[in-house]
């Protein structure tokens, strides 16, 4: 069987944020259990914004929408903005309105990972809630874990690596659930 391919996307303009430092926790734990991985944050998330009326793309949103729909797994992690997702993920995410006449519409058929940092826990659990919602309507399959983290904390040091336990656990199990859901599934290219 060929390797499973996750993505992840989402993050902020800053790089090694703790949303960053978490999607690359999971990344690595799939890559030790065998996918192939890419990462789109920080600066490739600097797209235009969303417009369905008009289909120019410029060459950023064409690999986002690639890597999506070359994706057996996705990771989506977005920082807890005001309650919900940034503006920044949630921009990124409208590009999948792209994929609605790919022969695997939207997110279908995949395991999506869903992380959520906030500097408490009603915001980084809303911001969960919603990227759950999001998912859903892209026609993904949440996985049953998600990851809601308080980035009040310090929850990773300034090399990524995780300082909590528990949350370093968490995204392990949801990387777990997207490789086995992905390998389940079987890669479709």
């Amino acid at each position: 069987m060929t390797s499973p391919y996750i993505v992840a996307v989402g993050g902020t303009l800053r790089p090694n944020s703790s949303t960053e430092w978490a999607m690359r926790h999971v990344l690595t734990s799939v890559q030790r259990a065998g996918a192939r991985t890419n990462l789109i944050s920080g600066s490739l998330l600097q797209l235009p914004l969303y417009q369905p009326e008009n289909l120019e793309r410029g060459d950023g949103a064409r690999f986002l929408v690639a890597e999506l729909a070359r994706a057996d797994g996705i990771i989506i992690g977005s920082p807890g903005y005001h309650g919900s997702i940034s503006g920044l993920v949630k921009n990124a995410l409208d590009y999948a309105e792209d994929l609605r006449t790919d022969a695997r519409p939207y997110f279908s058929g995949r395991a999506v990972g869903c992380i959520a940092t906030a500097g408490g826990w009603p915001g980084a659990v809303n911001t969960l809630s919603a990227l759950r919602d999001i998912v859903h309507a892209l026609r993904g399959w949440p996985t049953p874990l998600g990851a809601a983290i308080n980035s009040a904390e310090s929850v990773f040091d300034d090399e990524g690596i995780c300082l909590v336990p528990r949350v370093g656990q968490i995204l392990d199990l949801m990387a777990d659930e997207v490789m086995g859901f992905a390998r389940l599934a079987g890669p479709r290219r």
